[in-house]
């Protein structure tokens, strides 16, 4: 929510040692001062932030080392002399110090030529207008407001505009297109329509951006409150074809007669919107965002049916790798786990439509193993039926399956279970080498316990391989 503030008040909201300190060190070294973006941003709309940009007119890199060496102790110096700038962490707070400067672009880089410039300047070369707002740190105009291009109107108007020409703004550096979105999901704002219309004509741009800060800012996106708002805007403007056209192209509803498919990609974002809503978990939310993406390599017409999907979930399984790849996520764990529910997203729903039995159930608590629970969870958020009564029916059903997979844990500890006899005790006790009669009554054993034949326990367990053994032609030389 946008606050006002009159200037007393708004002095006293940087009222602090921290910035008393720092302005006592500009008016010693004679600098002109200000903190500038985000953190004076965040005051208007009543937001902690504990990152601080000090704006000098000068070099910031001085001023940064005398305030380092004032603050002694517990503060904490980094210059970056290549990009002109300087943090000093302290007090559990991160202040970056530059000195203002006024930026021109090459067509085919974001690398600025940078020359020393003015505060005027340096505003100038902002992103956007709700970032150009700046409190002078300076003796008696200590909290004073600079707003040249009317970032506090745009505050009380929730909108995000460039403070020049928006296609200067993002041909210069097109992962301010990025940024764009990102703040009008975070904030709940709206793109101005001149801005999102240089998005649109400026979207190609972003090929010349690295996909590891293209990933950084939609990672933002995906973790704010309601992911779904700047993944319409990232679609509408282009953007999207060019960063995840996987998700791109499902927006799409094909008819022949009276039978039509649903548009997967707001399909999609419902579900996302829901983890959500629940979870805060990004490899959760990211499942979310490809549980689908198969559809479009597995749509088929089937005269009796109209469209189906068949196996959609595992062509997604296999589209997460390349995707994860491209976009510089992690190939790790993390992938593997959002690997693991594209791939078993259908499980629960075919066994929440029929009959809940405790094989299904034991099953999918197998193939699961510790992410049963966030599997379950995205399968909740996939019932975006409209009609009522089948949803309602849905989530019912989840419910007993919930209870269904509590009880067999209970009782048959199948979570990430192992059999209670592996496959070197098979060899001891009939005397084989590796072969594949032990690979199948491993397989015989574990398919026993999974249907409920036998119990989760060693003795059961023996005297059933036993059983199987011997109609294999096996008999035990240990016992």
């Amino acid at each position: 929510m946008m606050m006002d503030f009159s200037p007393a008040e708004l002095r006293s909201k940087i009222d602090t040692k921290i910035f008393r300190s720092l302005s006592s060190v500009a008016d010693d070294l004679g600098l002109e001062c200000y903190v500038i973006g985000g953190f004076v941003r965040d005051i208007f709309l009543n937001r902690p932030s504990k990152d601080i940009d000090v704006l000098v007119v000068g070099s910031g890199i001085d001023m940064a080392r005398t305030v380092c060496n004032q603050w002694g102790r517990g503060a904490h110096l980094s210059v970056f002399r290549n990009f002109g700038t300087a943090q000093v962490k302290y007090k559990g707070c991160e202040i970056e110090f530059v000195g203002a400067r006024k930026e021109s672009y090459n067509s085919d880089s974001r690398k600025p030529v940078v020359e020393t410039g003015t505060l005027e300047d340096d505003q100038r070369r902002r992103d956007f207008t709700i970032n150009v707002l700046a409190l002078c740190l300076n003796g008696e105009r200590f909290g004073e407001l600079s707003d040249p291009f009317g970032g506090l109107d745009d505050l009380h108007d929730k909108i995000i505009r460039t403070p020049l020409d928006p296609d200067i703004t993002f041909s210069d550096d097109p992962l301010r297109m990025m940024r764009c979105v990102r703040f009008a999901t975070q904030l709940g704002f709206y793109i101005e329509d001149e801005t999102f219309a240089a998005l649109e004509r400026n979207a190609e741009r972003i090929k010349i951006v690295s996909f590891e800060r293209i990933t950084d800012e939609l990672n933002k996106i995906i973790m704010s409150p309601v992911p779904s708002k700047g993944f319409v805007d990232l679609q509408r403007s282009g953007l999207l074809a060019y960063i995840l056209p996987e998700l791109s192209n499902l927006d799409i509803v094909e008819s022949r007669g009276k039978f039509a498919h649903k548009n997967n990609f707001y399909h999609t974002l419902e579900v996302l919107d829901n983890v959500a809503a629940k979870s805060d978990n990004l490899w959760l939310r990211w499942a979310a965002i490809m549980h689908d993406v198969g559809k479009t390599s597995t749509k088929r017409w089937d005269s009796l049916n109209g469209w189906t999907f068949r196996n959609h979930n595992v062509a997604g399984r296999k589209m997460v790798k390349p995707v994860f790849r491209r976009l510089k996520l992690p190939l790790d764990e993390r992938m593997k786990y959002v690997e693991k529910l594209v791939d078993l997203h259908m499980r629960p729903i075919i066994i929440a439509d029929d009959i809940v039995t405790d094989s299904a159930v034991r099953r999918l608590l197998f193939d699961a193993g510790n992410d049963i629970d966030d599997l379950m969870l995205l399968c909740e958020a996939d019932v975006t039926s409209r009609n009522r009564l089948r949803k309602q029916t849905f989530l019912d059903n989840f419910k007993l399956v919930r209870q269904k997979l509590k009880d067999i844990e209970e009782k048959d500890r199948i979570r990430n279970f192992q059999p209670p006899i592996g496959g070197d005790e098979i060899m001891e006790i009939f005397g084989l080498p590796p072969c594949r009669e032990v690979g199948d009554l491993k397989s015989t054993i574990k398919d026993a316990i999974l249907d409920g034949l036998v119990p989760n326990e060693r003795e059961a367990v023996y005297e059933y391989m036993l059983v199987c053994a011997e109609k294999m032609g096996l008999h035990p030389v240990k016992r």
